[in-house]
């Protein structure tokens, strides 16, 4: 590895870790101060702390790929720049989005309708790159050419689903930062066993963003990520998935966000526009807040009820990091 490579790979882990860190260490006394504070649904009391913590990572992850970027042009060489700075643009527009909404409030800023509407722009940086491969194989049939139905109608799909998705399964200290940790390591495994290095650059600050931020907004959380983080990390991870053309591994990786759709969907059959949080007892337990499952927090809660006869909010986080990293070394394993 010579002084470019060690350049190209070092300086934006080292940018995103720090940046990550000292904005954070500023944030969360300052938005306290400023009104930026959310309840902390799943403690006894719901206390208030520092909210909208995720627009930091987005920022300083972005600004760390733009590094990656510089240096790679500088030194002609040419990792795919375009689609490199389409994901760029899709990871601040989603960011951004996610962070207005965190500005005007849960519950009282942006529509669940209105939300899946503006998040269908945040694609076009992709779309007018045309982004990704127009071939899929399709089981049974075969490979398919889906010519400009893919960057003008799969793409803008899979960005809006994936964002959507993200911010569905979330609401306990540190499960959206572990949730990205977990699904981006394994991502960067995937790539390494297939030969597919040019992402591994881009994915890595990220990761290293995230590590930072989860010191924050492990329990008991200092900070929350707000809907800046969610939307920003699940575009970005669309981003990649489109970019790499390994569609079959990231959509494995979401299992569990499929899951969370069908048991939100269950809700809404049975007339309950569900939350994720449980009943929090002054023993710091939880209890579960239906009688039926809708979400996978609530089967994590019966789940760990049913073993261990209680259940925390810490032991959900980490039994659902436990079925995402199993479901990873299942992706690792066959595909």
């Amino acid at each position: 590895m010579d002084l470019v490579d060690a350049l190209e790979f070092s300086l934006p882990l080292l940018l995103s870790s720090v940046s990550t860190y000292v904005l954070l260490k500023w944030w969360i006394p300052k938005s306290l101060l400023l009104g930026f504070k959310g309840r902390d649904m799943n403690k006894y009391g719901h206390p208030e702390v520092s909210e909208a913590g995720g627009i930091w990572v987005i920022l300083s992850a972005s600004i760390s790929i733009l590094v990656h970027i510089t240096i790679a042009t500088i030194s002609e060489r040419d990792p795919g720049i375009l689609h490199l700075l389409a994901t760029t643009h899709v990871l601040i527009l989603s960011g951004l989005l996610g962070f207005i909404d965190d500005i005007l409030g849960w519950k009282k800023g942006i529509s669940p309708v209105a939300r899946v509407l503006f998040t269908i722009p945040i694609a076009l940086p992709l779309v007018a790159v045309k982004a990704g491969y127009s071939v899929i194989e399709i089981p049974l049939i075969g490979p398919l050419d889906l010519g400009l139905f893919y960057p003008l109608v799969v793409v803008p799909i899979g960005v809006v689903g994936a964002s959507n998705a993200f911010n569905m399964l979330a609401g306990y200290n540190g499960l959206e930062a572990l949730q990205g940790i977990t699904i981006l390591s394994f991502t960067c495994l995937f790539l390494l066993k297939k030969g597919v290095l040019e992402l591994i650059p881009v994915i890595l600050p990220v990761i290293a963003s995230i590590l930072v931020f989860y010191i924050f907004n492990k329990y008991p959380a200092k900070v929350l990520p707000g809907n800046s983080f969610t939307y920003g990390l699940g575009a970005f991870y669309a981003s990649t998935v489109i970019y790499g053309n390994f569609e079959r591994f990231g959509l494995l990786m979401f299992t569990l966000y499929f899951l969370e759709l069908g048991l939100f969907m269950r809700g809404l059959l049975d007339g309950v526009y569900k939350e994720n949080f449980g009943i929090p007892l002054e023993d710091g337990r939880l209890k579960p807040p239906y009688r039926k499952s809708y979400s996978v927090t609530h089967l994590a809660l019966k789940i760990l009820i049913k073993i261990r006869g209680r259940a925390t909010e810490k032991d959900v986080v980490y039994l659902i990091f436990t079925f995402q990293a199993i479901i990873g070394l299942l992706g690792l394993w066959v595909l």
